[in-house]
């Protein structure tokens, strides 16, 4: 599995998929919008809940802008034998690409 998936491959692959929002406390409150569905996580706070995602779901997951904070989470989960990516661009990639977001 490749470690990221591009907006526009995504969006035509959302069926079943776990979406996890990783974005900091911070970048969520600044811009609290999100895909539809998705899961807020706060990375800081990963090793309280990675063990409880599903073993057998693909996930995907994001931050801001796709930088650091989904590469370490992404990392975490692939070493826990998880089948998780990121979106390439975080959340302002998948808006740039016509993504759906919910919230203001």
């Amino acid at each position: 599995m490749e470690r990221t998936i591009n907006p526009d491959t995504l969006k035509n692959e959302l069926a079943g998929k776990l979406i996890l929002d990783v974005r900091r406390v911070a970048d969520r409150e600044a811009a609290p919008a999100h895909l539809p569905g998705a899961q807020w996580r706060n990375p800081e706070q990963l090793a309280e809940w990675v063990d409880s995602l599903p073993q057998e779901q693909d996930i995907v997951l994001y931050c801001a802008r796709g930088g650091s904070v989904s590469n370490s989470v992404v990392d975490a989960l692939r070493a826990k034998g998880l089948k998780a990516r990121f979106i390439e661009g975080g959340i302002e990639g998948w808006k740039a690409a016509g993504g759906e977001v919910v919230g203001p």
